[in-house]
């Protein structure tokens, strides 16, 4: 299906939840949310996404305005990342944590950024105390002069790389080294609310959202614009955000209540069983975690819940209003 249902590595990273060997192309029947906007999930000219096909999104309020808008097919499972911190419990946990990870608003392969860095960073230097550590997305980054921009204010350059695609490869790794980097800072930034803000405040760094917020140059006027990030979201802007109102709004935002069972989303994505010859790619813990709950299921009731149409409590949970898979 859609090359963006691999970027940042978003499917194999499923693929390694459901313990399907790496090696195994893992074609998501739909669309896949591959980041967090304010929308619908999806970009305002998403008409490329096929009539009849499904919409595999983060959360409900993502649900009701794509119905509002006319969008059908929704599939509510939560965002990538919380496979990934179920499968990485451990990965880039350090004793103490320090300094500041700012997330300039970036551009993309079909539209630039507009704004002042220079001026950003001075606003940066004045704003965070001890050492900050500036990720600029891959094309910024390979701009000398953007990058300049921060290292001359004394900052720590970095970029978790390319996003990449089905064929290369080269983003699978991308939320791994995210949340290595998230999990050795105190403190996430950004000039826009976006991913990377929820994605740190889930692994417990403070949030703050301030500075220029820059503008695309063909910026579509259906996303509102900054006021309407600040009108939905006054709490989260500014050098101090309140950290349990942040948490609160991050469990929400990503979706962590949708989270799907392996068995659930190899449903929804056509994906089939890994072959029980196979070694499970997904992690020692991840697995040993889903094996325990195996085990202590009711040795009177050998057969999964599922099989006889009565739920697990998880599973249930995510078919509260609208039942995921079943379109309005």
């Amino acid at each position: 299906m859609d090359e963006s249902n691999h970027w940042y590595g978003h499917s194999h990273i499923l693929g390694r939840y459901c313990d399907i060997p790496d090696e195994t192309p893992r074609r998501i029947q739909g669309y896949l949310q591959h980041g967090w906007n304010y929308l619908h999930g999806f970009p305002p000219n998403d008409q490329w996404c096929c009539p009849g096909y499904p919409r595999f999104i983060w959360s409900d309020v993502l649900r009701r305005r794509g119905w509002s808008m006319g969008r059908r097919g929704h599939y509510l499972i939560g965002a990538p990342w919380i496979y990934l911190l179920e499968l990485e419990p451990d990965l880039g946990v350090r004793p103490e944590r320090k300094g500041t990870i700012w997330y300039p608003f970036h551009g993309w392969e079909k539209s630039s950024v507009s704004g002042d860095h220079g001026r950003l960073a001075d606003e940066i230097r004045d704003v965070e105390n001890g050492p900050v550590t500036v990720c600029l997305y891959w094309l910024e980054f390979a701009n000398p002069d953007i990058r300049q921009a921060y290292k001359s204010r004394g900052f720590r350059v970095i970029c978790h790389g390319d996003r990449g695609s089905r064929w290369d490869g080269k983003g699978r790794d991308f939320l791994r080294k995210q949340l290595v980097e998230l999990r050795r800072h105190r403190r996430v930034a950004s000039n826009r609310l976006g991913s990377a803000l929820f994605y740190g405040a889930s692994v417990g760094c403070d949030v703050a959202v301030y500075g220029d917020p820059m503008q695309f140059e063909d910026e579509r006027p259906e996303y509102g614009g900054t006021e309407r990030r600040k009108r939905l979201w006054p709490e989260l802007h500014g050098t101090s955000v309140d950290p349990g109102l942040a948490a609160e709004i991050t469990r929400r935002e990503l979706g962590f209540e949708y989270q799907a069972t392996p068995e659930e989303l190899r449903r929804m994505f056509g994906w089939r069983r890994a072959r029980a010859a196979a070694t499970p790619s997904g992690s020692g813990t991840a697995l040993a975690r889903r094996q325990d709950r195996a085990a202590r299921r009711d040795p009177a009731d050998p057969q999964p819940r599922e099989r006889r149409g009565d739920r697990a409590p998880r599973a249930a949970s995510v078919r509260q209003g609208q039942p995921r898979g079943v379109r309005p």
